[in-house]
C-alpha cells in the first residue's frame, strides 16, 4: 500500500512545537530539527492462492489495522468497473484478531451487485474504482472492535471468449454492447433431440458435474420467438444452482457440462428435456436457451485453508 500522510494529531504537535519555539526567540538551526512524527508501519497481509479461489491469508494475530486501505494482488486483464454497472464478486473476508472466517461466497455463489457506493459501501466502492475483470484486491479496515482482512475477486458479468460460427438451420443470436442476446428463431420444425452448441468459447475450466453454475440466460419458445424468460432484465441476478443432480431441466444438466467457464452456449431444448410432462404452459414447447458461463466451481467448507499450502503470491 502507497505511505499514508501524517496523522492530524502529529501535524498539530508540529504546528505548537514551532510556535512555541518562535515565541521563545529559538534559532533557525533548532526549527530545522523539528519534524513530523513517521506513522506506525502497518505488517502487510500475505495473499497466496490462484485467483478465482478462496485466498490464503498470512499476518500476525491479532492483526492491528493502523489505517484502513486496500492493495491490488492481481491487476486483472477485462473489462473495466463502470459506475451503476452490474459487477459479480466473490468474497472472503477474515477476522483479523483470530483469523476465523467472517464471510465467504465460495461457500455458495459469487455475489451480484450494482457498483456503486450504495450497493457496495464507501471503503469498498472506492478499493474497487478503476478495477479490471479478473483483479483480485486486497481490503483491510476497522470495523468497531473487528479488525476484518477482506479479499475480493472481480468476475466477468458476460461471456467473453472466442465466437463460433454455428451451422445453418439453428437459431441466430444477436448481442446488444453490454452483452444482452436477442434470439431470432428460423421458420420450420424444431430439432427432435437437445442441440449444443457454443457461440462463445471460454478459456475457463470446463463444467463438471456436482459444481456451483452461476450463469446468465435468456430463454425464448422456438413456436413463436418470444421471450419466456431472462435474467438480462434490469434488477435480475445471474442463476447459481449445481449442475448435473436434477435440480434443472434436463437439457441444462446435459448441455452444460463440458463447457468452459466464459462461454456462451445455445441449448435448443425439446419438450422432453425440458417441461415436458408437467404442468407447465411450456410443457409442449420446444425452448431455445442462450446460456452466459460466468463461474463454475465446487462448492467450499467453512475451514480456514492452511497457511503455506499455496506458492505466494502477495
Amino acid at each position: 500500500m502507497p505511505p499514508a500522510r501524517p496523522r492530524p494529531i502529529a501535524r498539530a504537535v508540529v504546528v505548537a512545537v514551532v510556535a512555541a519555539l518562535t515565541l521563545t526567540g529559538c534559532s533557525d538551526e533548532l526549527l530545522s530539527r523539528v519534524t513530523p512524527s513517521a506513522v506506525p508501519t502497518q505488517v502487510p497481509v500475505q495473499v497466496s492462492g490462484p485467483g478465482g479461489e478462496p485466498p490464503v491469508l498470512e499476518y500476525p494475530q491479532p492483526y492491528d489495522v493502523v489505517r484502513a486501505g486496500s492493495r491490488t494482488v492481481h491487476p486483472g486483464t477485462g473489462d473495466r468497473l463502470e459506475t451503476g454497472e452490474p459487477v459479480l464478486l466473490q468474497m472472503y473476508a477474515e477476522d483479523g484478531r483470530d483469523g476465523s472466517v467472517v464471510t465467504s461466497t465460495y461457500q455458495d455463489a459469487p455475489a451480484w451487485y450494482t457498483f456503486s457506493p450504495e450497493a457496495l459501501g464507501q471503503n469498498l466502492y472506492e478499493s474497487l474504482r478503476g478495477k479490471r475483470v479478473g483483479a483480485r484486491v486486497l481490503v483491510v479496515e476497522q470495523e468497531g472492535d473487528v479488525p476484518v482482512v477482506l479479499v475480493v475477486d472481480v468476475l466477468p458479468t458476460r461471456a467473453d471468449g472466442e465466437p463460433v460460427e454455428p451451422p445453418q438451420g439453428l437459431p441466430q443470436v444477436l448481442r446488444d454492447p453490454d452483452g444482452t442476446p436477442t434470439v431470432r428463431v428460423p421458420d420450420g420444425d424444431p430439432p427432435q433431440e437437445l442441440v449444443v452448441q457454443p457461440l462463445l468459447r471460454g478459456s475457463g475450466p470446463q463444467v463438471d458435474i456436482g459444481q456451483v453454475v452461476t450463469a446468465r440466460y435468456v430463454a425464448v419458445r422456438w413456436s413463436d420467438g418470444r421471450v419466456v424468460d431472462s435474467s438480462w432484465r434490469d434488477g435480475v441476478a445471474p442463476q447459481s444452482t449445481m449442475i448435473g443432480i436434477g435440480r434443472l431441466v434436463e437439457g441444462w444438466d446435459q448441455g452444460l457440462l463440458e463447457q468452459s467457464v466464459g462461454s456462451q452456449v445455445m441449448l435448443v431444448v425439446p419438450p422432453h428435456l425440458g417441461y415436458g410432462g408437467t404442468n407447465s404452459e411450456l410443457a409442449e414447447e420446444t425452448i431455445v436457451y442462450v446460456v452466459d458461463i460466468l463461474d463454475a466451481r465446487f462448492q467450499a467448507t467453512d475451514q480456514v485453508p492452511e497457511p503455506g499450502s499455496t506458492t505466494d503470491e502477495g
